[in-house]
């Protein structure tokens, strides 16, 4: 056991259960997403959730000139070539959601319906800057349940996918 010297491993933050979600948001007439493992929900009344993403990403450009977001809750059974171009893949470079099935939410923004248990909309409320990352904040505007499956964890993703964590996730660690 470590007492109380300072050292940080960061092991043991990936204690920590999380999901793995699609964070989609738009800008003008242009869409993106990107896979994020930190939303979770801060009120129940005002239903109000909230999303940490990088400052480096497409999303969280859109994000922050629209003020909405949506949450699509990603199911076990996505198969890690449908996560791969979200989450390895900048929306700069690619049309992320071509060839992927989706609808436009109440807040304009895509809700996939593709391998997803649930989407969560949302218009940003406030945002915090954590540094790297932005905290968004949101009002719910509207919640559905799209497919009865079991929503996949970060560590599943991890340990039954192999899947690794980009540069620019909160989690990530350097190799060392």
């Amino acid at each position: 056991m470590s007492g109380s010297n300072g050292s940080i491993n960061r092991a043991a933050f990936r204690t920590m259960e999380c999901g793995l979600y699609i964070v989609t948001s738009r800008s003008g007439d242009r869409l993106n997403g990107q896979i994020a493992n930190t939303v979770f929900q801060v009120t129940s009344q005002p239903p109000r959730i909230a999303t940490s993403l990088s400052k480096s990403n497409l999303t969280h450009e859109y994000i922050a000139e629209s003020g909405v977001f949506t949450v699509c809750v990603m199911a076990e059974e996505a198969p890690f070539a449908f996560i791969g171009p979200f989450g390895f893949r900048s929306g700069r470079v690619i049309n992320k959601l071509e060839g992927i099935s989706y609808v436009i939410g109440i807040n304009g923004c895509p809700v996939i319906t593709d391998h997803v248990v649930a989407s969560i909309e949302a218009r940003v409320t406030d945002s915090v800057d954590v540094g790297t990352h932005t905290l968004f904040i949101g009002d719910v505007v509207s919640a559905r349940l799209l497919h009865d499956a079991r929503p996949m964890t970060y560590a599943f993703y991890q340990q039954n996918l192999k899947g690794k964590t980009p540069v620019d996730s909160p989690t990530y660690i350097p190799e060392e």
